[in-house]
């Protein structure tokens, strides 16, 4: 069977789906793609048992219909190094020995049959549906995935929460420390829905999103999502569980606010932090009437760091501590050039929002506070 195919083409999907395959899998198929030719269109897809990503293509020529699978190192290191140029493929059907001819050159590899490639099957009938743009998604997951846990025993707090509701959609991340919550109204659904997206699948999207527009298609089961947009399609299995009720710990009543510089305020923070204690991180925040103070200090070394900002704050004086990576992470993933701190007192969450939002948006962060011995 032979197939003619761009190589630039070629090599960018692969290198798109190729993020889902494992280093180590437990299958020996899953390191491989599978190729699936059918009516001069080929899809390419990877699995890791739990994520699927499949890429369609149109080919440039096609004789007929076949299913393969290829070694995914292989194929992507084989066509590292081949300029922009139709490649012509040819695929012996009996024993999937594959020959590519390129301008200089030919290469030829083994592959294996497509009957043992796991397959995930479709969502049941009458599975919820929600569209959205794509920057929407994109803007939700962007916004909550640094802030998404590690721990396993805490399974639901390592994915991003997803709540469609008939007055728009959230996302949140959360550790437990930091937590961010993306509110989007343009994007409705006739029903309540909740989804725990995996911190994996919740990657590739991040990765995939920024070279798409348009529309993305969220189809929803109890257990699974699938994502199609573009000329992509993702089928991942969803965490299950209960997520933390994330509006109860957001304070509302917050009588101390202040405005700052956020890039100003980044600036500071890495530059006193390099004298503060590598272990606890903390950096304690002054907030006076027009300016705040930066402090770190080590005992253990005698080091010590002091910087002040310009700042507008309403309310009473305060001192307050952050792990300062913590802070420089979050101000890091806000936007716009100034940013808004309300604060209640020094043992209570600190609220982060940028002063100007996106139209349909908020996006608020919350940032727990470290004990202050004085």
């Amino acid at each position: 069977m032979r197939f003619v195919v761009s190589s630039a083409a070629l090599q960018s999907r692969l290198q798109s789906v190729s993020r889902v395959i494992n280093n180590k899998n437990a299958l020996r198929i899953l390191d491989s793609f599978l190729f699936d030719i059918q009516g001069g269109q080929m899809t390419i897809m990877a699995s890791d048992g739990e994520v699927t990503l499949e890429s369609k293509l149109d080919l440039v020529e096609a004789d007929g219909d076949l299913r393969f699978c290829a070694v995914a190192k292989t194929m992507l290191d084989s066509l590292k190094e081949i300029p922009e140029q139709p490649m012509e493929f040819n695929v012996n059907p009996d024993n999937i020995l594959i020959e590519a001819n390129y301008l200089n050159g030919t290469f030829s590899i083994l592959g294996q049959k497509a009957e043992d490639y796991p397959v995930p099957g479709g969502l049941p009938e009458g599975a919820a549906t929600v569209e959205m743009d794509s920057n929407v998604l994109l803007r939700g997951i962007n916004g909550c995935l640094f802030a998404t846990g590690d721990e396993e025993y805490r399974l639901v707090m390592t994915g991003i929460c997803i709540d469609m509701e008939p007055e728009g959609i959230t996302f949140v991340g959360t550790d437990g420390h930091k937590l961010v919550r993306v509110r989007n109204t343009a994007v409705k659904t006739a029903e309540k829905r909740n989804i725990i997206l995996p911190k994996k699948p919740a990657t590739i999207l991040k990765n995939l999103l920024p070279r798409e527009t348009g529309v993305v298609v969220v189809r929803q089961s109890d257990n699974n999502a699938v994502f199609e947009f573009g000329g992509h399609k993702m089928i991942c299995r969803l965490i299950e569980g209960r997520y933390p009720n994330y509006n109860a710990v957001i304070p509302t009543a917050n009588p101390r606010h202040a405005v700052l510089n956020r890039a100003a305020l980044i600036g500071a923070l890495k530059r006193v932090s390099v004298f503060g204690n590598q272990g606890s991180a903390l950096v304690k925040l002054h907030f006076y009437r027009s300016k705040l103070r930066l402090d770190c200090q080590d005992i253990d070394f005698s080091t010590s760091a002091q910087e002040t900002l310009p700042c507008e704050f309403e309310g009473q004086e305060m001192c307050i501590g952050f792990k300062s990576p913590y802070l420089v992470e979050m101000l890091a993933t806000l936007e716009g050039d100034e940013l808004r701190f309300e604060l209640t007192d020094q043992a209570r969450a600190g609220v982060l929002l940028p002063v100007e939002q996106h139209e349909n948006e908020e996006m608020l962060m919350l940032l727990m506070p470290m004990m202050l011995n004085d």
